[in-house]
C-alpha cells in the first residue's frame, strides 16, 4: 500500500518528535511512540497525523477509549479527514457505518497510483478482473447469449485492470475513478474512450437512461458503505438484459462492516438484499477471494447481476 499520508504541524520539533516516534512504532516500542507523540500533540495541538498515529497505537495496545478521543481529535483537526479517522471510528464501534470520507479515498489513490498495479497483483496475488471476466462468461453462456458488449462502464477504474481484463469483448469503455493519478495511468492504457475524475455514485448517475451493456466494478464496492444508490443507478443505466458485475469483500455476519483494512465487507445477505432492491436479477453469487490482506485470501464476493 502507499507510504503514511502525513500533514505538517507547522512547527519543526512537533515533525521531528513524529518522525522519532514513527520510527519506534516500527520497531515495535508502542508505550515510547505514544508518549513521543503526546509530545509532539503539546508542541501542536492540531496535529492531525500525530493525533492519527497516537489512535493507531492506542488501538494497537486495546486501550479502546484512548483511541477514540485520538480518532476524534485527528478528525477535528482536518475536517476532510484525510487519514480516514472516522473509518478507525466505525470500526471500533464508536459511530454507525458511513460512507468513506472522499478526500481519503482520493489521497489514498493519489498515492498508491504509482505501485499500484505492482502492489496489487504482485504482492496482494489480486484476481478480481480475472474472477470477474470468468464469471461475465459463465452467466452469458447460461442465458445464450454472446459475452461481447458495445458500452461499457468501469466504475473505480483505477489503472485500467479490469478494462483489459474485458479489452476483446467491448467495443468501448467508460471509466470513472476518484483518483486523478489513477485516471492518468488509465488514461495511458489506450483503452478508454472516456474517463471521468468523480465517485463512483455521480459518475455512473450522470449516464443516460439504457446506455450500457455492460457495468464493471472490481475491487470498487469495498470502497462503498451503502451498496443500493450505486446499484439502482447501474440498474438504471443498463438496458434491458444487460449485467453488474462486481466483487466486494465479505464476512460472516449480516450488514456491513469496516474491516482491518479499512475497506468495506458486506455480507451475502445483504448484498442479496440491495441486488433484489435494486430491481436488478442475482445470477451468480460465489465466495471467492479477489486479494490477500496480510498474505492471508481476504473472504469476498463475486457478483453478477441482469436488468431484467
Amino acid at each position: 500500500m502507499p507510504a503514511r499520508l502525513f500533514l505538517s504541524s507547522g512547527d519543526l520539533v512537533a515533525d521531528r518528535r513524529y518522525e522519532f516516534a514513527r520510527d519506534l512504532q516500527l520497531k515495535g516500542d508502542l508505550p515510547a511512540a505514544a508518549d513521543l507523540l503526546e509530545q509532539a500533540i503539546e508542541l501542536a495541538p492540531k496535529f492531525t497525523s500525530a493525533w492519527f498515529t497516537l489512535g493507531e497505537i492506542r488501538r494497537q495496545l486495546g486501550q479502546r477509549d484512548a483511541a477514540i478521543k485520538a480518532f476524534c481529535a485527528a478528525r477535528d483537526a482536518d475536517p476532510e479527514d484525510r487519514h480516514g479517522a472516522s473509518l478507525r471510528l466505525m470500526q471500533l464501534g464508536a459511530e454507525a457505518v458511513a460512507s468513506m470520507p472522499s478526500a481519503y479515498v482520493q489521497v489514498l489513490f493519489d498515492q498508491y497510483a504509482p505501485r499500484f498495479e505492482n502492489a496489487l497483483v504482485g504482492d496482494l496475488g489480486y484476481r478480481g478482473p480475472a474472477l470477474l471476466f470468468k464469471a461475465v462468461l459463465s452467466v452469458r453462456a447460461a442465458a445464450k447469449k454472446p459475452a461481447f458488449f458495445k458500452c461499457a462502464i468501469d466504475l473505480g477504474c483505477g489503472t485500467g485492470l479490469a478494462a483489459g481484463a474485458f479489452a476483446k469483448n467491448v467495443d468501448r469503455f467508460i471509466g470513472i475513478d476518484l483518483s486523478p493519478r489513477m485516471i492518468d495511468k488509465a488514461r495511458a492504457t489506450g483503452l478508454y474512450a472516456e474517463l471521468e475524475v468523480d465517485d463512483m455514485l455521480k459518475g455512473i448517475s450522470s449516464k443516460p437512461d439504457a446506455s450500457a451493456e455492460l457495468i464493471l466494478a472490481a475491487d470498487a464496492m469495498v470502497y462503498v458503505a451503502d451498496l443500493a444508490p450505486v446499484l439502482a443507478e447501474a440498474r438504471r443505466v443498463l438496458v434491458g438484459g444487460g449485467v453488474l458485475a462486481f466483487t466486494t469483500e465479505t464476512h460472516d455476519g449480516e450488514g456491513v462492516i469496516v474491516g482491518e483494512g479499512l475497506r468495506y465487507a458486506h455480507g451475502a445477505a445483504h448484498v442479496r438484499a440491495s441486488v433484489a432492491a435494486a430491481g436488478l436479477t442475482l445470477a451468480q453469487l460465489e465466495d471467492l477471494w479477489a486479494r490477500k490482506e496480510d498474505n492471508v485470501p481476504a473472504p469476498g464476493l463475486v457478483a453478477v447481476a441482469i436488468k431484467p
